[in-house]
């Protein structure tokens, strides 16, 4: 019987890590503003909840275009709703949990028998919840006792993660709530576009914007980038892959022209002289010869930073980096500059001020705190501390000796995948590796060279088609959990709706695969108690969570606190609970002895720079209306409609050089592969820069030829920069997407 007046429920959209506060209605009846799309719903299914905004800190009551058409997703026709396995004939085709769990089953201790524990590999997802994010990463190390582990995370904010650590001694996206942006005179924006990517935190930017201190670092003249025009701000626009020369000659300015804190440096910081030492040959000038960025612009900017300063009684200043930075080479390296900038200025640990990173995922922070990360266990502990393994063996009921130490990271993982020695079996969750992994070419390559490939996933993705076994599984506004946004806020994801046909949650099928392959460890099913196990593995840990739980969370929303910051321990006996901590670094940072470090660093460049066969560097991004590898938002009429193929951005001067006109077919070659798109004339990018967005599979799918070089600190791959050739397309059908089907 259909429902015709049910409570809204508070939830978060499913998307990026701002988690938005929304609110979903149980269907069939649409709110009178309610995009069309939020209610309608495949026949025989429940009909979709209606989304509202809600007054969140992080939106304000905003939401952006994939926030409203997000229930969309959870009725599109090819919803996969039944377990499918792969038969003599090649092809997908339905089949029981039953006959799908056996396959597995039978699976992975074949690959074992041959290969080890280290035949079979795990790949996670930052879209994850935390308690599904915890038993992915206890299930791979207790039961598959597989080293090899990460997840899609290492695409988003492994560099920044990999600074933080290193200078504070904790990697917490934003050490500070979003809310405290709003009253900064000056905000540095590195390499991000939330404009388009998150359009509800612009909002916070209006302070800045105000007082003509929005400063955005992008090659590309971004939609971010344009709102710090008309005297909001100043756009610095810099040759691709240069972004540290910017940030080492800023640093140059504090320096030469005494704007440094000293006091805070003698009191919070080490290593302040050899910093100092290794930005002198990084004058504006020569900086500029490197980066194209104008001396000027370059002093202007550090001298506006340095006034906003707490120190020179400014209003306040922070320094933001994204993944227009930090997926480089020498992405821990750049933001390692960005970091040093900041504290120089005085601007860490204190009220007003700071150093952040935009987080991009739902729970791309959450996602790594407690277990999906190659080398890391709950509470973001090290997996090889003798100290961190017992601790949480405990908790799981296991011997430490029998967890295996660190594994491959994500790209060395897929690479290796089916190659002597490496793994012969893989799990996906809540990844598209086929599409957002950098020379997707070749991971289709390794996938093929599997003997096992599962993926559980909602939809049928590009990796999903490729799979032996599909498991159907629980999304969003279908299951209990919780999120920990870009702020270190945690907050609850709650059932709206139930799932279609046979889709199970996570926590149950690995709960029952850890039965069949005669695990003797407990897995719970119950995502509350899932989440309390979850917080005692964390107890004592940089990421402490022990003092949270889903009635906790719960009940301090009930009463206007709109999820609590870690840390959060439990208190001791006769304590009280402890608030959390929504301002990191206020005392002292998470350093053996209180200090921030202060680490050197210079430039190298682009592993593939631009030359004779490749004059052109590509950058890539999103639109506003995709998200990711665009496996749901290229599902939503709405959306698609809008961006409905890849596309190109040429400069005219450049299409006119290589004679590719305005809307014509464009060859984009590096030295992993070509693809084609449609080229789009326009001066938002630079003459010697192409630009492409990542949304797509198939001939425009742009990660097809970008670069899988790495940090060597953070394993990071260069995603934003590499060298192509760029030509016109000698002919070929538009390819929006591929449309295979499998059963749904």
């Amino acid at each position: 019987m259909s429902r015709t007046v049910a409570e809204p429920v508070r939830t978060h959209c499913p998307y990026c890590a701002l988690q938005c506060g929304m609110q979903l209605t149980p269907g069939p009846v649409p709110a009178p503003d309610a995009p069309a799309a939020s209610v309608s719903a495949p026949a025989g299914r429940e009909p979709l909840p209606v989304v509202a905004p809600r007054d969140f800190p992080t939106n304000a009551g905003g939401l952006c275009q994939k926030g409203w058409t997000s229930a969309t997703v959870l009725g599109v026709p090819d919803r996969i709703t039944t377990p499918l396995v792969r038969g003599a004939d090649g092809e997908l085709a339905a089949a029981t949990w039953d006959e799908a769990l056996d396959v597995i089953t039978e699976g992975v201790r074949s690959v074992q028998a041959e290969h080890g524990p280290q035949g079979v590999a795990v790949f996670g997802g930052g879209g994850l919840t935390n308690e599904k994010a915890y038993t992915l990463g206890k299930f791979a190390r207790t039961v598959l006792r597989t080293p090899n582990i990460d997840y899609n995370g290492r695409f988003c904010m492994s560099s920044a993660a990999a600074a933080g650590n290193r200078s504070f001694g904790a990697d917490r996206g934003m050490p500070f709530p979003l809310t405290d942006l709003g009253g900064a005179e000056v905000v540095l924006l590195l390499g991000s576009n939330p404009a388009e990517t998150m359009p509800p935190f612009v909002q916070h930017l209006a302070g800045a914007r105000e007082h003509g201190g929005l400063v955005v670092l992008d090659p590309r003249r971004s939609a971010t980038a344009r709102l710090a025009a008309d005297g909001q701000g100043i756009h610095l626009q810099p040759v691709p892959g240069t972004d540290m020369v910017v940030l080492l000659a800023l640093l140059h300015v504090v320096v030469a022209e005494g704007l440094a804190d000293r006091t805070y440096l003698a009191e919070r910081t080490s290593g302040w002289d050899d910093v100092v030492r290794s930005v002198a040959a990084w004058w504006p000038e020569r900086a500029e010869t490197v980066c194209g960025v104008p001396a000027e612009e370059l002093r202007t900017t550090a001298r506006r930073l340095a006034a906003a300063a707490p120190s020179r009684g400014g209003r306040g200043a922070y320094v933001l980096t994204g993944r227009g930075v930090e997926q480089s080479s020498q992405g821990t390296a750049t933001v390692t500059a960005a970091i040093n900038l900041s504290l120089a200025l005085g601007l860490v640990g204190r009220e007003g001020s700071g150093y952040g990173c935009l987080t991009g995922q739902g729970n791309g922070q959450g996602g790594r705190e407690h277990g999906q990360k190659n080398d890391q266990l709950p509470g973001y502990r090290k997996i090889d501390d003798p100290a961190a393994r017992e601790h949480v063996a405990g908790v799981w009921g296991v011997d430490p000796a029998v967890l295996p130490g660190p594994g491959l990271p994500a790209v060395a993982l897929l690479n290796a995948l089916g190659t002597p020695g490496g793994p012969r079996a893989l799990f996906v969750h809540g990844s598209n590796v086929l599409v957002s992994a950098p020379n997707a070419d070749r991971v289709r390559e390794r996938l093929e060279a599997l003997d096992l490939l599962v993926v559980c996933d909602f939809v049928p993705s590009e990796t999903a088609r490729m799979a032996d076994v599909v498991l159907p599984v629980t999304q969003w506004a279908e299951e209990e959990g919780t999120m920990t946004s870009l702020e270190g806020r945690v907050i609850r994801r709650r059932q709206v709706t139930t799932a279609p046909g046979e889709a199970r949650s996570e926590l149950w099928l690995l709960a029952e695969l850890a039965r069949r392959l005669g695990s003797e460890v407990s897995f719970p099913t119950d995502p509350a108690v899932v989440f309390d196990e979850l917080a005692r593995a964390s107890a004592g840990g940089v990421a402490d969570y022990s003092g949270l739980s889903h009635a906790r969370l719960d009940a301090a929303e009930d009463a206007g606190a709109p999820g609590l910051f870690w840390p959060c321990p439990a208190p001791s006996a006769g304590e009280p609970e402890h608030p959390g901590t929504p301002r990191m670094f206020l005392d002292r940072f998470e350093t053996p002895d209180g200090r921030a470090r202060m680490v050197p660093v210079d430039h190298v460049g682009p592993t593939d720079d631009v030359r004779g066969d490749a004059p052109t560097y590509l950058v890539t991004g999103r639109v506003l209306q995709h998200y990711q590898s665009g496996a749901q938002t290229r599902r939503v009429p709405e959306l698609d409609r809008i961006v409905p193929e890849p596309y190109a951005e040429l400069h005219p001067q450049l299409g006119l050089r290589v004679g590719v006109a305005d809307g014509a077919r464009v060859r984009i070659t590096s030295a992993r592969g070509v693809v084609e798109a449609t080229a789009r004339w326009t001066d938002v990018v630079r003459p010697d820069t192409v630009f492409m967005p990542f949304h797509w599979s198939g001939a425009g799918s742009v990660n097809r030829i970008t670069s899988d070089a790495v940090d060597p600190i953070s394993s990071m791959p260069e995603f934003k920069v590499c060298a192509v050739s760029v030509s016109p397309a000698a002919h070929g059908e538009r390819d929006v997407h591929d449309s295979q089907e499998v059963p749904a």
